[in-house]
């Protein structure tokens, strides 16, 4: 399937200008190898945040806003799809906390539809169906689908899976940054402390209703005795939205060898993430840079780094650190962050060429057809080369460099999503007509 891609000459000449080499013959050859590549495959990313105030008819993304993702930085880049997030951030385990959550979820659930259904319905489509994603994309439009990070907003109605599945949310992972009342977090590594000791009975009671409605099971956040617990129970694959490989990057948001196994056997799929302190532990901060950083971040109401991170916006500070901003402060903290930067100089951030190299890892670990690609834009994700949906070629120019074949692109960028995905229809399909 060939679709016309704009801008594609300039995101590759920006991604070589960072290149420690000299565009050669060879070099122009790939390019336009992996231009071809790029237009035929249907890229997928399968976590970028939002906020309801971007989604309005003053405010929307069919303006090329500074946030990473948007309708005109999806076409520069050639990126197909990609999941919206309706996220909420751990809040208390009582029925206060848990309205306000749900009513944070509905306002976001909202705000995809009114702008797949109201503001632009001719330039992106919501897909409900893993079969959606090829149609809408052949008509030209840009693909729209929704994953719910952080359950909490479920309060302990389970009927609110149906609800939130007939909202349009096809994947949904128990826990963030915190424990919720379905599963323990990752967060539980920074001092022992665990609520459920991985899935809660009324985790476990999640779980099926997510295989019995068609959601699929994300393990990106909880904690790996979850996780291992989810993918024992879970009737159906699941997925590790955006994860990368502990092997490489000793964080507990990243997935160690056990749980990869395991999600093989599973039959599922770990999204790859671009988050540099996900994909590349930094070194300490120097004294100075260390002060500078804190300051900055009280200025702007951000808690304190957590497990390392680096220079840039992408540097240790967290989906639900940056959610805290409004786009204004986004910006001012992003020009204040490169100023700082220039500065006083700390470990170079992660860039597209470390984190292929997380896809190779988890490649050779359990097999191309069990590797996504993620990028957790617009909540803290990116890496140098792949900072904003308009740069999403030149991850295919570097697994082109790698050596990837088209296929095996193919199956990365969205292949195994959907297959996945299909999966888990049948699954709900069969659980529901009592065969399961």
């Amino acid at each position: 399937m060939l679709r016309h891609r704009c801008a594609l000459a300039a995101v590759a000449i920006t991604f070589l200008t960072a290149q420690p080499f000299a565009q050669t013959g060879a070099d122009a050859a790939l390019i336009q190898k992996a231009r071809g590549i790029h237009d035929r495959v249907i890229t997928l990313d399968t976590h970028a945040d939002i906020n309801p105030e971007n989604f309005t008819r003053q405010k929307n993304y069919t303006q090329r806003l500074d946030t990473q993702v948007n309708l005109p930085k999806m076409v520069e880049g050639g990126l197909d799809t990609a999941f919206f997030i309706v996220y909420v951030g751990q809040g208390p385990l009582t029925p206060e906390g848990y309205d306000s959550a749900y009513k944070q979820a509905v306002a976001k659930f909202e705000a995809v539809k009114h702008l797949t259904s109201e503001i632009a319905p001719g330039q992106i489509g919501l897909a409900l169906t893993a079969a959606d994603v090829p149609r809408i994309a052949k008509s030209g439009k840009k693909v729209a689908l929704i994953g719910i990070e952080n359950a909490y907003s479920l309060g302990t109605d389970l009927a609110r899976v149906k609800e939130f599945h007939d909202r349009g949310g096809r994947y949904m992972s128990l826990a963030h940054n915190g424990h919720s009342q379905f599963a323990d977090s990752n967060t539980g590594e920074r001092d022992g402390k665990w609520l459920h000791n991985g899935l809660s009975d009324i985790g476990r009671q999640v779980i099926a209703e997510m295989n019995k409605w068609g959601i699929m099971v994300d393990l990106s956040h909880p904690s790996k005795a979850a996780n291992l617990q989810s993918l024992a129970l879970s009737k159906a694959p699941v997925i590790a939205s955006h994860s990368a490989a502990r092997a490489l990057a000793d964080h507990s948001r990243n997935m160690d060898d056990e749980q990869l196994e395991a999600l093989k056997k599973n039959g599922g799929v770990i999204q790859t993430v671009a988050f540099a302190s996900y994909v590349k532990i930094a070194k300490p901060d120097s004294p100075e840079r260390a002060a500078a950083m804190l300051a900055l971040r009280k200025e702007f109401d951000l808690p304190a780094p957590g497990g390392g991170g680096g220079p840039g916006t992408g540097g240790g500070q967290g989906g639900g650190a940056m959610n805290r901003l409004t786009p204004e402060q986004r910006t001012r903290f992003i020009a204040r962050m490169a100023d700082l930067d220039k500065k006083i100089p700390g470990d170079p951030r992660a860039t597209v060429a470390d984190f292929v190299s997380h896809i190779d890892y988890l490649v050779k670990k359990i097999g191309i057809d069990h590797v996504g690609i993620s990028s957790d834009f617009d909540g803290g994700g990116g890496v140098t080369g792949w900072n904003g949906a308009d740069e999403t070629f030149n991850v295919t120019l570097e697994l082109v460099r790698r050596g990837y074949t088209e296929e095996q692109i193919g199956k990365m960028w969205s292949g195994n999503l959907l297959r996945v995905m299909a999966d888990v229809e049948k699954v709900a399909q069969q659980i529901q007509s009592g065969q399961k």
